[in-house]
């Protein structure tokens, strides 16, 4: 089976020696019937030809973002969107630098920047330019974004010098791209649903019970299924933060439209219910707005357990099951004692008393107990929920193939 057949890349060439290299990973993919445009940097133009770029791609070549003809049509957001994915190679020092930097002051880089697809980048460069500190914390800030990073090897340089920074080989390119085709092919014959954010449970028209979740790791967790190529569905409490096309978004606010909206998408293959719930609503709502003056007794009643309802359910149980803890002490007793009254295949768990991650906080730090013996727990130290996301994908991945 061709996994590439039809695919569309976005191949991106920076300015180095190893341009030339672009030419037979061209020729490799359009072999494969890929779909092909590419940009060239200015600096690009000094190694390789647009002429050959077109005749070997069959496709446009794009080289200047200020160009009037090109920009009606908007090709930084056009393109961006375009693609399934997007390939920088080679992959200079110089280019790394900008896009951790966010800059985007040519096509290739505001393209990169405009864009919500997994990105390639395969780093070419002289060895000391590689072992360089700024190049290695460039390309950890890369990695947290989520850009996927191919080589670099080590060998003979153009320069004369021997050591770590040689682009790798257009084959393995060729071979780590198939290889990503093949696993995102397999995974859209998958769903996932995922929960995120907080319930609001009201006790008059403007007044309610909720709590400190901001959805950040389920939003995070929902974009990185999605980025895989599963059938992605995010039932999301009320929140202000923002979701990708390809994401089917649900919104809620209550417990109880929470746990509707999660019956009417099972069947599933995965759920991740990270949603923080209410665990108490008012039994009795007031219709009108309570007065300071009024007597105020509230009379509370248990919100439906989402999670239990679908670990345990008879006919439409997800293959894998995975809830989430927020602790504020003794997190691993109260994690194994929830993966056990639950029924779930995994929960993953965090401290909140530490307000520096967690809720509301762009990190986070988490530990997985898993309810089959085999596996030891894991923990995954401090990082940002993204690539907390992008770890915990990797596990669903191979948990379900």
């Amino acid at each position: 089976m061709n996994n590439l057949f039809q695919k569309k890349i976005l191949l991106i060439i920076c300015g180095g020696i190893s341009a030339y290299k672009s030419l037979e990973l061209i020729r490799l993919l359009k072999k494969q019937g890929v779909e092909i445009k590419t940009i060239l940097t200015k600096s690009a133009k000094k190694f390789v030809t647009p002429l050959s770029i077109a005749s070997l791609s069959k496709g446009k070549v794009y080289d200047d973002l200020f160009n009037s003809e090109n920009e009606v049509e908007m090709d930084h957001i056009s393109l961006s969107r375009w693609a399934d994915i997007i390939l920088v190679a080679p992959a200079t020092a110089n280019t790394i630098s900008k896009l951790s930097a966010g800059s985007s002051d040519n096509l290739a880089s505001t393209v990169i920047l405009a864009s919500d697809k997994n990105i390639f980048l395969s780093p070419a460069m002289n060895v000391r330019m590689w072992e360089h500190p700024s190049t290695k914390q460039n390309l950890n800030k890369l990695k947290s974004y989520g850009y996927k990073i191919i080589g670099p090897e080590t060998g003979d340089m153009a320069c004369g010098e021997f050591g770590e920074g040689k682009m790798t080989e257009p084959k393995d390119i060729f071979q780590t791209i198939d290889a990503y085709f093949t696993k995102f092919n397999k995974n859209q014959k998958l769903k996932a649903l995922v929960t995120a954010g907080p319930t609001k449970e009201y006790i008059d028209p403007v007044r309610f019970i909720t709590n400190k979740s901001s959805g950040k790791q389920g939003y995070a967790l929902a974009k990185s299924l999605a980025k895989r190529g599963f059938q992605t569905t995010l039932i999301s409490g009320p929140t202000n933060l923002q979701v990708d096309d390809n994401i089917n978004l649900i919104k809620v606010e209550t417990a109880d439209e929470m746990f509707k909206a999660t019956q009417e998408n099972l069947p599933t293959d995965v759920a991740i219910l990270s949603a923080a719930v209410a665990d108490f609503k008012v039994k009795k709502q007031k219709n009108e707005k309570i007065k300071k003056n009024d007597y105020l007794h509230l009379e509370l009643q248990k919100n439906i357990d989402i999670l239990n309802y679908v670990s345990n359910h008879n006919s439409f149980r997800p293959k894998l099951v995975i809830g989430f803890a927020a602790e504020t002490n003794d997190v691993r007793e109260n994690a194994q004692k929830k993966l056990i009254e639950k029924n779930c295949d995994w929960i993953i768990a965090n401290d909140v008393s530490n307000n520096s991650i967690g809720f509301d906080s762009d990190f986070n730090e988490v530990s997985i107990f898993y309810k089959d013996k085999e596996f030891k727990n894991e923990r995954l130290t401090i990082k940002k929920k993204s690539e907390i996301s992008e770890e915990i994908t990797d596990r669903v991945i191979k948990h379900l193939n």
